[in-house]
């Protein structure tokens, strides 16, 4: 089952249930938004099936004169993982870092109350603060009890989407020195049209990661396209961590990480700053630039039979008017 999220003249956006193929939509009666779909899912995932199942066949009206968002185009909370190992390992040896004495899973808790829609312009006030793209994975979970064991969390994912992650890399380094985590170097994410339930992934998705690639065209150009199933702990244990001494609320978005694989230097990156912390090992200093504004990016994820999981998220990097 594929959910969106229309623009309408609320902040949260008019709830509709989607075709497989992207192309029709049909509004549930009882469900205004995603977030009160989250908060009542027993409920509203028997009602939008309903749809989805109607949508196929041939039911609903097209999506080409709705104005698609992010499926959550805000949300309670934002907790962002490293899940790759790959992509620590790459940058811890270019920057030439020590070596991370934590048994635990990475993440921060990013800025939550704004998620840019899969379309739109990404506005920055500078290009010298560095701007980079990040790709990842993520899942929208309902309410997590405190202490819940990874095993009991997997019951709780109830969505997948896809993200891009923007970063201002020139900025990251002076407030990671502080060990109060980042401020201005982590500005509002992206996100993929559709939020798919797990089952619309079939056998991709299994051990708490989707085994799929996240294709990366950066100006036309392909930049990467690494496979989301390395990842060294799953979503699961992602959530099991984050709920160790505290609950989670319905909503909840929480990402995996840059999604990056041990051969980069064959399947590239999903983010600017690996490719640079490539050539930083290769070559002795990073060659490639971050992003200058009227740069567009381009991030898809392809199911086994050819159709987009998520959408296209499809955005042109703007100077803040």
């Amino acid at each position: 089952m594929k959910l969106a999220t229309a623009t309408n003249n609320s902040p949260d956006g008019l709830l509709v249930v989607v075709s497989r193929d992207g192309s029709r939509y049909l509004v549930p009666d009882n469900f205004q938004t995603l977030q009160q779909a989250i908060e009542q899912w027993d409920a509203a995932e028997k009602a939008c099936q309903i749809l989805s199942e109607r949508l196929e066949k041939g039911e609903g009206e097209s999506i080409a004169a709705l104005n698609i968002t992010a499926p959550l185009p805000r949300a309670w909370q934002w907790l962002d993982g490293s899940a790759f190992p790959s992509h620590g390992k790459l940058m811890q040896e270019a920057f030439k870092l020590p070596p991370l004495e934590y048994d635990k899973p990475l993440m921060y808790q990013g800025m939550s109350h704004l998620f840019h829609g899969p379309g739109e312009d990404i506005p920055f006030l500078r290009e010298e603060d560095g701007i980079d793209f990040e790709g990842e994975f993520g899942v929208i979970i309902d309410d997590v009890p405190m202490g819940i064991s990874a095993q009991d969390a997997m019951a709780h994912i109830k969505l997948l989407v896809q993200i891009n992650d923007w970063s201002l890399r020139t900025l990251a380094p002076v407030e990671m020195k502080t060990g109060f985590g980042w401020i201005q170097a982590k500005p509002a994410c992206s996100m993929a049209p559709f939020a798919i339930t797990p089952s619309e992934a079939g056998e991709a998705w299994h051990d708490g990661r989707l085994h799929l690639d996240m294709v990366v065209d950066w100006n036309e150009k392909r930049f990467g396209h690494p496979n989301g199933a390395t990842m060294e702990v799953g979503f699961h244990e992602l959530i099991a961590h984050a709920a160790a001494t505290r609950p989670l609320c319905a909503g909840t978005i929480i990402g995996s990480g840059t999604v990056s694989n041990d051969n980069f230097r064959e399947v590239g990156s999903t983010c600017i700053s690996e490719r640079r912390g490539i050539e930083m090992i290769d070559e002795g200093e990073p060659k490639t630039a971050f992003m200058k504004f009227g740069d567009r990016i381009r991030m898809q994820v392809s199911h086994p039979d050819g159709s987009l999981l998520f959408g296209t998220l499809d955005q042109r990097v703007v100077k803040q008017p």
